[in-house]
């Protein structure tokens, strides 16, 4: 069942179109930066798109928070509300359910489709940005494999290895930032069989979370948002790293998951299915 789910992601055409929106616009901001030398100064525009002119290996890092706050929650809202609501917006849920197949089973197999996709669209954006920051802007003065010369955030210098093993970590845990919306998308997506309504319904759940993090009334509920953490992979490009946030963010993300996919399952247990 999880193969003939990941078969059919893959053969889908706006999964393609996601992921190649999500690497063209990096593209684009490495195209500009190359041409007009000028980038924003420090502390100013997205994370390390002050560094990348001297080095562009740091490009899949900017890159990542370039794609992080709009394009990759749009994408996993619009894959993720479509895992249940698509086959029931085009009548093929049913049939689904007609096959031995339990429904823990089916939902358990959209969950693993939704976390391919979601894993390959972080590694896509990193893979790309990185190959296209180094044509744009070359190598930086460490590019000697095990050589000094690229700045962390701490202004200690980072060797290619450890830098390839700190955007490594980003990967994985960004990953897991948008398996927690994919989770809530799926939750929607048994509530409703309308795609467009539950994708939605993952988008008003992001800006709910990002519009609540900079109010005091919401001190107490702060931690438990969802996007309250996802800045966190930053501190794993400092030396040392500092791992205190990114281990709450994946403490709070797999809870997330947890509750919303066990509600999910809860809900898509009872439903009658008609369509």
């Amino acid at each position: 069942m999880i193969g003939t789910e990941l078969v059919l992601m893959l053969r889908r055409r706006r999964v393609w179109l996601c992921w190649a929106l999500l690497c063209l616009l990096p593209t684009v901001v490495a195209v500009l930066l190359a041409t007009t030398r000028l980038a924003p100064p420090p502390g100013r525009g997205g994370a390390f798109l002050s560094a990348v002119l001297s080095d562009g290996q740091l490009f899949p890092a900017a890159a990542l928070a370039l794609v992080l706050p709009v394009f990759l929650p749009i994408t996993v809202a619009i894959v993720s509300g479509d895992a249940v609501a698509g086959e029931a917006a085009a009548g093929t849920l049913r049939y689904l359910l007609v096959r031995p197949v339990g429904r823990f089973r089916l939902l358990f197999a959209k969950l693993v489709s939704v976390a391919a996709f979601t894993l390959l669209a972080v590694l896509l954006v990193t893979v790309t940005s990185y190959v296209v920051g180094v044509i744009a802007f070359g190598f930086g003065p460490g590019a000697e494999l095990g050589g000094g010369g690229i700045a962390s955030l701490s202004g200690a210098t980072l060797t290619p290895l450890q830098l390839a093993g700190r955007t490594a970590g980003t990967v994985g845990y960004l990953a897991l930032c948008m398996l927690t919306l994919g989770a809530v998308g799926i939750l929607f997506s048994t509530l409703t069989d309308s795609p467009l309504a539950a994708a939605l319904g993952v988008l008003a759940v992001v800006v709910t979370s990002a519009a609540l993090q900079p109010l005091d009334a919401a001190e107490a509920v702060r931690t438990f948002l969802p996007t309250q953490h996802w800045l966190a992979w930053i501190d794993l490009f400092r030396d040392p790293p500092l791992l205190d946030a990114v281990r709450t963010g994946i403490e709070v993300q797999l809870g997330w998951i947890l509750v919303a996919f066990g509600a999910a399952w809860a809900n898509f247990t009872t439903k009658d299915v008609t369509s």
